[in-house]
C-alpha cells in the first residue's frame, strides 16, 4: 500500500507518477483529516515528473495541514527534474525537503511542533 501509518502521527506516503500520484495523495488527505491533523512525509523518489495537477494537490494538502488538520509535511527523495519544477515555480521556498526518507522522519521527530 502506498499510504501507511508510520506512527501515531506520522504519514508515510510512496508517490508514483499519475494517476497513482492524485489517488495515494487524496487518500493521505482523508487520512489526514480523519486523524484531525498528522504530520506526512512524502516518498518523491518515484514521481518522475509533475503536472499543475499535481502541484495543486500539494498545495492543497499544505493548506489543509496548516488550517484545518495541523500538522507538517515533508517532500523526501526528489529527483533533479522534479526538483527544477520547484525551483523554477518558486515552490521551494514554501515546502520543506529531506534528501530521503529516514532524514524525513527523524526530523519530524527531532523538531519542535
Amino acid at each position: 500500500m502506498s499510504v501507511r501509518d508510520w506512527s501515531e502521527s506520522i504519514v508515510l506516503v510512496d508517490l508514483q507518477d499519475d494517476p497513482q500520484f492524485g489517488d495515494d495523495l487524496n487518500a493521505a488527505q482523508d487520512l489526514i483529516r480523519k486523524r484531525n491533523g498528522s504530520d506526512l512525509v512524502l516518498d518523491m523518489s518515484g514521481v518522475n515528473y509533475l503536472n499543475s495537477s499535481n502541484i495543486a494537490r500539494l498545495l492543497k494538502i499544505r493548506k489543509l495541514l496548516q488550517t484545518d488538520a495541523p500538522g507538517r509535511m515533508k517532500l523526501c527523495g526528489m529527483n533533479t527534474s522534479v526538483w527544477g519544477v520547484f525551483l523554477v515555480t518558486g515552490l521551494d521556498k514554501i515546502f520543506d525537503f529531506c534528501d530521503d526518507v529516514p532524514s524525513g522522519l527523524a526530523s519530524l521527530q527531532m523538531e519542535p511542533r
